[in-house]
């Protein structure tokens, strides 16, 4: 929020002013602002009335209003309405004759916020545009704004909504307008974390002096020091591409300072180490199976444009340490039920059964880690098969006995103890969903989120605010999680170009 950008005032409004003469002190208006807030604000987070630090924010009474008509339904709109509306309550009781010069806000927001809330406490009128209908809500808040505007002069007032309408039309009429930034993990998303980082050429060179190196199990294990070191997370992988040879590619184990621990990884792109029958087809998908097979890795996530293979490469890992190594009793994979078109209305049957059309990926993926042995495999080579057609329905029976398919409406109070948890098209979730599912992991569980944030399909959620988002930067540099973004595709060479071309 650009609120949260400014300089922190010594001293707050103290009421809205009533005439012109009356409006705060220059030093005052310079420093703090006032926003409006727009319904849809409150709706998206009903804590937005404690993001705004110093400044003080206005509730006319027509979102007062809003925010009833929305409250009744099990909707996560509906749940943050009553919510909003029941933290309105606790600020406003025991101030009621204190409500026309503003309530302070550093009491209930626990020192989060030092403004004030003012509530509207009587009818405004301002002259809006014949053309903008008076009964409207949007206009009845936009002409608060603009009468706010008329009698503080020499204040900020701005509209704070999430509705791009609303906004063009306020900055039509000459007023100042914003969206809620507040909840945006990164302002541009080309910023997120990648889970890699390309390592210079002079890489040994410059950190390779006193270097220790030592053998744990398979691999080898490199103490360097150097510049680079204070920048390195745990579980972020490095890379070094070398004109001459193998390329070095290590993950960071442990960050001290001025020195960091690299380790080697496991080569995926042999057949010797194949995962169920998939191999790693680029340097990021061997990234990935490294964290997927990784027991001390408890949450992994997995970004990446249609065809990239994050569906395919966490279902073999899972199959793999389930039905092989037995680390997992079971797979449980969920995803929100957003359609992409026109909803096609109620589904029957059970659970399970409602949730199966929106788990055709997982199916798909499925035949192709089960296809018979005389069908061709990754680039076409002959894969060996499972005993004919019976001994595939067989094995297709056994892993569809470990496979549960839940929906998100039934996870909240459930504890997962040593399942595989994966939660597919996860850019859909907001972060308090997203939160909801992550907590639900018991000992042993292994949770993995794969998502496209450009394919959002949930309203008012963008890339910036997502959940798949915000448990990237959230989760970054924590010795037990990882992430890779997956760059290139591996579908078809059709499917490569419409996601490069469309």
């Amino acid at each position: 929020m650009n609120a949260k950008r400014s300089t922190p005032a010594k001293s707050t409004a103290k009421a809205i002013p009533k005439t012109t003469a009356k409006t705060p002190s220059k030093a005052v208006s310079k420093q703090t602002k006032l926003f409006v807030l727009d319904t849809n604000v409150l709706m998206h987070d009903p804590v937005s009335l404690f993001r705004f630090e110093e400044h003080d924010i206005y509730v006319p009474i027509m979102t007062l209003e809003e925010l009833d008509n929305n409250k009744k339904g099990m909707t996560e709109v509906a749940r943050n309405a009553r919510q909003a509306s029941r933290m309105l309550d606790e600020i406003v009781s025991g101030v009621e004759d204190g409500i026309g010069e503003g309530i302070a806000l550093t009491g209930p927001s626990r020192d989060l916020a030092t403004g004030r809330l003012f509530l509207q406490t009587e009818a405004i009128s301002a002259e809006l545009p014949t053309s903008l209908p008076a009964g409207k809500g949007d206009n009845h808040i936009l002409s608060v704004v603009l009468y706010l505007h008329q009698r503080s002069p020499k204040r900020e007032v701005i509209l704070v909504s999430k509705d791009i309408n609303m906004r063009i039309k306020a900055r039509a009429l000459g007023l100042d307008a914003q969206d809620y930034f507040n909840d945006k993990v990164l302002e541009d998303t080309d910023l997120l974390y990648t889970g890699t980082l390309a390592l210079p050429p002079d890489f040994w060179d410059s950190h390779g002096k006193d270097m220790k190196s030592w053998k744990q199990e398979s691999k080898t294990l490199y103490e360097v020091k150097g510049p680079l070191c204070p920048d390195l997370l745990v579980n972020e992988f490095v890379y070094l591409e070398e004109d001459a040879g193998k390329p070095f590619t290590a993950i960071v184990r442990e960050g001290k300072g001025k020195s960091a621990v690299l380790s080697t990884l496991v080569d995926y792109s042999h057949s010797k180490n194949a995962v169920w029958g998939i191999t790693a087809r680029n340097r990021e998908q061997n990234f990935a199976l490294n964290l997927l097979n990784d027991p001390q890795i408890d949450f992994v996530t997995l970004l990446g444009q249609a065809g990239t293979g994050k569906t395919l490469l966490t279902l073999a890992s899972a199959l793999t340490q389930t039905l092989e190594s037995k680390l997992y009793s079971e797979i449980i994979i969920t995803r929100v039920t957003v359609p992409v078109g026109e909803d096609i209305g109620f589904l029957p049957g059970s659970e399970e059964e409602k949730m199966t059309p929106w788990m055709g990926a997982i199916e798909d993926n499925l035949d192709v880690l089960n296809r018979p042995h005389d069908e061709p495999g990754q680039g076409g080579e002959k894969t060996s098969g499972y005993g004919g057609d019976w001994g595939r329905a067989a094995t297709m029976d056994l892993i569809r006995s470990r496979i549960k398919i839940k929906s998100l409406n039934f996870m909240r109070g459930r504890t997962f103890l040593n399942k595989f948890l994966i939660i597919d098209e996860a850019q859909n979730l907001t972060p308090k969903q997203m939160k909801t599912l992550i907590t639900r992991a018991g000992p042993g569980t292994k949770v993995v989120c794969l998502g496209n944030i450009a394919q959002i399909d949930t309203p008012y959620l963008t890339e910036g605010s997502s959940g798949l988002t915000y448990v990237v930067d959230r989760f970054k540099g924590w010795p037990h999680s990882g992430h890779i973004t997956l760059q290139r595709g591996e579908r078809s060479r059709l499917a490569d170009h419409a996601a490069e071309v469309l």
